[in-house]
């Protein structure tokens, strides 16, 4: 099972990934992530990745194939793959086949994590955790039982993210549109794209997630 997982910040991609992780063994390919671990590595590539980070320039479609290619070649051959920020152009999704076919896979499903923008402004401008032990609570959805005490650890100092605010929200959402835009035709065309609802609440997009998956 190789599946591309999209969802724009904010809609649970990155839970709903983890989730699969530990019921299904499945493994995350994160490009980010990826790209970090590649440039510790003492290895033509990773010397390759390092010496174009340090430049500042951006990592070429060519080594992010390889990149994901050496990893799959470590992988079982029926460990299910999650594929997170790849591909991003039809020219990566072409690549993108053929490194799977190379490895004798083939990508199986296209879930889309389906939004509404202005309810995910809500969702994530409203968070805020506990200062002192990192609960999460939530301006509308989930406040504490006793007005700024903790429920868990009763402290009294709550913080939010910096960039939990609408401005930086919508930029992500247009980034994530104008990202996305590109593949999802690409892969309409084959009948692998489902969406689902995101704004669901967690456990009802996992049930609908594994669902597609069978």
């Amino acid at each position: 099972m190789n599946i591309i997982l999209l969802g724009p910040p904010g809609a649970g991609k990155g839970t709903q990934a983890q989730r699969l992780v530990e019921s299904r063994g499945m493994v995350q390919l994160s490009t980010g992530d990826m790209l970090r671990e590649t440039r510790k590595a003492d290895t033509p590539l990773g010397r390759q990745v390092a010496q174009v980070m340090d430049a500042g320039e951006l990592v070429s479609d060519e080594i992010v194939s390889a990149m994901i290619d050496e990893k799959l070649a470590s992988l079982a051959p029926e460990t299910g793959v999650i594929f997170d920020g790849y591909p991003r152009t039809e020219a990566q999704a072409r690549s993108l086949d053929t490194i799977l076919a190379g490895r004798g896979r083939k990508l199986g499903h296209v879930i889309e994590l389906d939004v509404d923008e202005d309810a995910l402004v809500e969702r994530i401008t409203g968070r805020y955790t506990c200062a002192t032990c990192g609960k999460g609570y939530h301006d509308r959805f989930e406040q504490p039982g006793v007005a700024g005490v903790c429920d868990k650890c009763g402290g009294s100092e709550f913080k939010r993210r910096p960039d939990d605010n609408e401005e930086t929200v919508r930029t992500r959402m247009a980034e994530y549109r104008a990202k996305t835009a590109p593949i999802l035709p690409f892969y309409e065309a084959r009948g692998i794209v489902t969406r689902v609802d995101g704004m669901a609440p967690m456990d009802d997009v996992t049930t609908a997630v594994e669902r597609v998956l069978g």
